[in-house]
């Protein structure tokens, strides 16, 4: 067996701001003894990956390897690894760390640590062979969900499942803004918890797709005159999208104690009348991706109702064409890299 603390990595990396991804050769972080070592077999691609490569959030550090949606199977472990075993089939997302010390992670919420640890920023991720993490954030996989449209759900999926988990019941009636790569999954998750479901999008030909995802209504969110007939229609509104809309018509389209929960940044800010929010007691909120049990609840979750991402499989050398293509949203709804 190769010896983890000797071997170079391979991977696809952006050599500055706004780069095409070429071929890298990289050493990785010396095995700890809570870490695992995952040879890599599917990644997904998702829209914060773009933002990483472009610098958006300028937090960027070349050559950077992007990727936070990765599959693969334990390759090594540390010794105080005891939850996994060589060969079992692992999911990785967005986040890799915490100090696992603070409040927050003492209390299951370590995606509010302070001292996050993020798969793919000042630091490899993957888009490469294999990836060196904290095995406490490598989660099993359900046998039930395949390896390609498992992926997606390690970011998108516990993105839009945390609020829903929150925020919902079973006869909570739920609106979804945007049919996009979060936005399929949050129809799909907030229907199999059995609740009453709207899609709202300006694109009209989604209409179908939507309702074939498990929507029962289409509302255009660019139609002022169909938004108004939702007033008071629902008790959760989930926007995935990351531009602004008139988001009047959706805090007076929630139910008394309703909530209009963000789950995609806003390039603007958000201007409400506060008379809005206090009539009916309703709220707006943020939310991001899920603790350790939250990960391992939507797994098994997803894996029970037979959910998982709608995806596009690429051979991971074709990376760049798999990023171009997301830069023109040409893709339904999610692109998977699957290694060479």
């Amino acid at each position: 067996m190769t010896n983890p603390d000797t071997r170079s990595f391979d991977g696809y990396a952006a050599q500055q701001a706004g780069a095409t991804l070429t071929p890298f050769r990289f050493e990785p972080d010396a095995l700890g003894p809570n870490d695992v070592e995952i040879e890599i077999t599917h990644c997904g691609i998702c829209h914060s990956d773009l933002h990483l490569i472009d610098d958006d959030w300028q937090t960027s550090e070349y050559p950077l390897v992007p990727g936070h949606e990765v599959v693969g199977t334990v390759a090594h472990k540390g010794e105080l690894v005891s939850h996994l075993e060589l060969g079992d089939r692992v999911g990785v997302g967005w986040q890799c760390g915490s100090c696992h010390r603070c409040e927050w992670c003492e209390r299951g919420d370590e995606q509010v640590c302070r001292d996050i640890v993020e798969t793919c920023v000042g630091r490899p991720g993957g888009f490469a062979d294999r990836i060196v993490v904290d095995g406490r954030f490598a989660f099993s996989i359900p046998d039930g969900l395949a390896s390609e449209v498992a992926a997606p759900l390690f970011c998108g999926g516990i993105t839009v499942y945390s609020p829903i988990r929150r925020y919902a019941r079973p006869q909570s009636r739920v609106g979804v803004i945007g049919i996009g790569g979060l936005g399929h999954l949050a129809i799909r998750f907030a229907r199999a918890f059995g609740c009453e479901v709207t899609a709202f999008s300006s694109t009209p030909d989604k209409a179908d797709e939507a309702r074939a995802l498990g929507a029962h209504h289409f509302v255009s969110s660019v139609d002022d005159a169909a938004l108004k007939k939702q007033r008071a229609s629902l008790d959760l509104v989930v926007s995935t999208v990351h531009r602004p809309l008139s988001w009047k018509r959706y805090v007076t389209a929630l139910r008394p104690d309703g909530v209009l929960c963000f789950v995609g940044a806003l390039d603007e800010p958000l201007t409400l009348p506060t008379g809005l929010l206090l009539a009916g007691c309703k709220s707006v909120a943020g939310s991001q991706i899920g603790g350790r049990a939250a990960m391992r609840e939507m797994l098994d979750f997803a894996a029970r109702h037979e959910l998982g991402a709608q995806v596009e499989v690429l051979p991971m050398s074709e990376v760049n064409t798999a990023l171009e293509r997301l830069r023109r949203n040409d893709v339904r709804y999610r692109f998977v890299l699957r290694r060479d």
